[in-house]
Parts: C-alpha cells; structure tokens; sequence
C-alpha cells in the first residue's frame, strides 16, 4: 500500500516538471522569436509548437512513452496508482489555468507544488480487482485481500442485495492508520420532506454554536485537552537524534495525537449537525467567517459594510 501512495506521488511529481519544462521551453522560443524580429503573433505561433500536457490524457500518454526508461520499476504496482497522481496532476493544472483566464470564480490558484513524503499520501482505483470480500476483508489491485479494522456489513448487504455498485476506491494513510474509502452507487428510497420547527444557529468562537432556542453548544476544546499530552510528546520528539527508531515513534506518537484532536473536533460538529437536521424541519445558519473574529479590532472588517447573510 504505501508503494503505490509512493507511485503516485512519483507519477505527480514527474508530470509538474515535464509541465514546467515544457513552459520553459516555450518561454525560451517565444524570447528567441522575438529577439530575431518576429512578431508577437509569430513568436507565440513558434511557441506553441511545444506540446504541453496540462490534460490526464496528454499526462499519460507522456507517461507511457517515458516509463520503461524512467521508472522499471513501474510494473509492480497497479497503474491505476500511476494514473491517480496524474489525474491530480491534470486537475490542478487546469484548475490553475481557469483562473488565470478568469474562467474560474473565487480566491486566485496557485501553480502547484510537488508533494512532498510528508504530504497527504492516497492514490485512487477507478479499474481493476477491488472488491469487497466479506464482512472484515477487501481486495485491492496488487496489493490483495486486505482486513479491515472496522466492519463492512453494511456495504455488503447493499451489494447481495445489488442496492449499490462500487464505482472506485480511494487508500489514504493517517497517522500510520490506512484507510479505504469507496465510492459508490447507491440506490435509496425517497426521503420524506423534514418535519419540525425552524431553528435558527449562531456560529460563535466562545462557543461552538448558539440555537435560537437558547441551547449553547459548547466547544470540545481539543487543544486544551490533549495540550499535557502535546507537551510531552513533543518535547520526547526533540530531545531525540533524527533517523533514529526512537525518534521516529516518538513522531508517530505526536502525530496520532493530532489526528485524536481532529476527530474529537470532527465528532462534536457531526453529532451537533445531525441532531439539528433530525429535530428541525429548517435549519438557518449565519453566513460569518469566525476566523475573521480573532482578529484585532483595528484588522476587522466593518460590519456596516460586510453586512450579514442567512445561508439557509
């Protein structure tokens, strides 16, 4: 499993510097061009007769032409993990690309950066032999059977009883944990409409949320917490020389303390989000950023000018 998050985190990191090659070279005619005297439709004519692969399907076909030379080792892992980092390779790049052309609304896209060992590591499956076992077992593409931590009764029974189809799967690695998440087809039965008084949710930053009906939901305070905990794991952490084997559990050890702390995070705004959606027929949260709360008073919008918005 973690050689083929390490392909595809290869086959990204190749495609992002044959891009920026490919652009180099282009930038290169183009100066070329116009420094002989061409015209700036000309230059830019010369230019674009470098290919540029920003698309999955340039991506791979260039990828399939350079594999044998640049990676032989290539044919132990499925493909399917070659073609998952290209793909967010491919994204990316055109996500970057509309924005630059303004074809894309909101915040402004970076170029993209190479994914660092450290980085979120997952590579996706589209074909291939994953399936599920049984109740405690999945297979994956080269890898095999796999058992599972947490049962699968309820994806299983959806499958014999062919409500669901299983359309791809994701492996991802946290805090030493591995994952598998699949996506799926489900067919459900209709919904009926919710039931119940409108409740109106005040987002807040001394408490975790504020209902209209006086209810204060208070914050989990993760940090708070586990802060004794964070203290002493990172101070083991320091103390220990890099590359050792102490050192590197000491690291593992801080980091599934952080992934406690994101899931007790994660828990409250779950159990607080279903509980409103399963008591309320309507259910009115304010549009605020709380971020935008922590700031300075000098640093803060103003709010005559911000206004307020119901997301409903």
């Amino acid at each position: 499993m973690a050689s083929h998050v390490g392909a595809a985190r290869f086959a990204y990191n190749w495609g992002l510097g044959l891009v920026g090659r490919r652009l180099g070279e282009r930038a290169r005619l183009r100066e070329e061009a116009l420094v002989g005297g061409a015209s700036q439709r000309e230059a830019d004519a010369l230019a674009a007769t470098v290919e540029l692969p920003w698309s999955l399907y340039a991506l791979r076909r260039e990828w399939n032409a350079a594999k044998a030379t640049l990676a032989p080792w290539w044919p132990a892992n499925s493909k399917e993990a070659y073609s998952s980092g290209l793909d967010g390779l491919g994204r990316a790049l055109r996500a970057y690309f509309d924005s630059a052309s303004g074809r894309r609304s909101g915040a402004k896209v970076g170029w993209p950066r190479p994914k660092k060992r450290r980085s979120r590591a997952s590579c996706r499956f589209t074909t291939g032999g994953f399936r599920v076992v049984d109740a405690h077992h999945v297979r994956l593409p080269r890898t095999g059977v796999v058992r599972t931590h947490e049962p699968t009764t309820k994806l299983t029974t959806a499958l014999n009883d062919a409500m669901a189809r299983i359309l791809s799967a994701t492996l991802s690695i946290e805090a030493g944990r591995w994952f598998i998440s699949f996506g799926c087809e489900v067919a459900r039965e209709p919904c009926p409409p919710p039931q119940g008084p409108t409740v109106g949710v005040d987002v807040g930053v001394g408490c975790l949320a504020v209902v209209s009906t006086g209810r204060r939901v208070p914050n989990p305070r993760a940090a708070a917490r586990y802060a004794r905990t964070m203290a002493r794991r990172s101070r083991e952490c320091s103390s220990r020389q890099r590359g050792s084997r102490r050192h590197a559990r000491s690291a593992a050890a801080l980091a599934r303390t952080h992934a406690r702390m994101a899931c007790v995070r994660r828990d409250a705004m779950h159990k607080l989000t279903t509980g409103l959606a399963r008591s309320h027929g309507t259910v009115v949260v304010e549009h605020l950023t709380v971020a935008n709360l922590l700031r300075s008073p000098a640093s803060r919008p103003d709010p005559q000018r911000a206004g307020h918005h119901l997301r409903t």
